[in-house]
């Protein structure tokens, strides 16, 4: 890992369905995507937001950070963070794809998703964490937190929108107690050629059933190596996620972006 040169970027849309504006919205005088960028650099030397829309630039660049504009019509946040690598002229080995919806991602799980490529097969890496068995078990089957299998060997085997494995003989709402599942996190990390590749591959069945674009690199035949975050996050998908995070910021002084 050592050897190798990483460069963080964080997608971020203005427009949105359900939080237009997310990126901007204010949270203890800060910006989401200030919180966002701020954390990014503790852990890594060089980040950037992507962004389609002038708006976000600017705040970015007031703030000091460094904003690059890409394309309106990206499908994913993979595919923006290719043409932002490529017109910022960057020569870094990996990329790591950031959510620009969680400002209180904690520089340890950059860490953990760097350190995936001190295995030299790694391509692509992602984090999960255990899930909580005291939520239960619907918590565990909602399709909005896809889960995980992954070997011995910590490679992703699956992922899935369905509740993975099945656990044979048990009652449902008793499996959360009886088998370990893993959830996914959305940050990904690339080398920077396979980026290139994976953004050129077609939709595949996999990822058309399940509506997750890891599943087509998987049916591809890439390695996606996983490590295990036990960091607590929260995303921030709506105006409701917005105020219980900014609940969690009043009672952690801890979460305040610096430095």
């Amino acid at each position: 890992m050592d050897n190798l040169k990483f460069i963080g970027i964080i997608p971020a849309r203005y427009a949105s369905t359900r939080f237009p504006g997310k990126p901007l919205a204010m949270m203890g005088g800060m910006t989401m995507i200030e919180r966002v960028y701020r954390q990014a650099l503790k852990e890594l030397d060089e980040v950037w937001v992507a962004t389609d829309d002038r708006r976000i630039s600017d705040a970015v660049e007031k703030f000091g950070g460094k904003a690059v504009m890409t394309s309106v019509a990206h499908r994913s946040g993979t595919d923006r963070c290719l043409e932002a690598y490529d017109n910022i002229g960057s020569d870094a080995d990996v990329v790591i794809n950031i959510q620009g919806d969680e400002p209180f991602i904690d520089p340890m799980q950059i860490r953990q998703i760097k350190e995936c490529f001190n295995q030299v097969d790694t391509q692509i890496a992602t984090l999960v964490r255990v899930f909580e068995a005291t939520k239960g078990y619907a918590a565990l089957e909602n399709p909005n937190t896809p889960k995980v299998v992954i070997g011995d060997d910590m490679r992703a085997l699956m992922f899935s929108r369905s509740v993975i494995p099945y656990v044979r003989g048990v009652e449902r709402e008793k499996w959360p107690e009886a088998n370990r599942f893993y959830t996914h996190i959305g940050m990904y990390a690339y080398l920077a050629d396979t980026l290139r590749q994976i953004t050129r591959l077609p939709q595949s069945s996999l990822e058309l059933s399940e509506s997750l674009e890891q599943l087509r690199w998987l049916q591809n035949g890439y390695l996606i190596r996983v490590g295990i975050s036990d960091c607590p996050t929260i995303g921030i998908d709506t105006p409701a996620d917005l105020e219980a995070a900014l609940e969690l910021l009043n009672n952690h002084a801890d979460y305040d972006g610096e430095n």
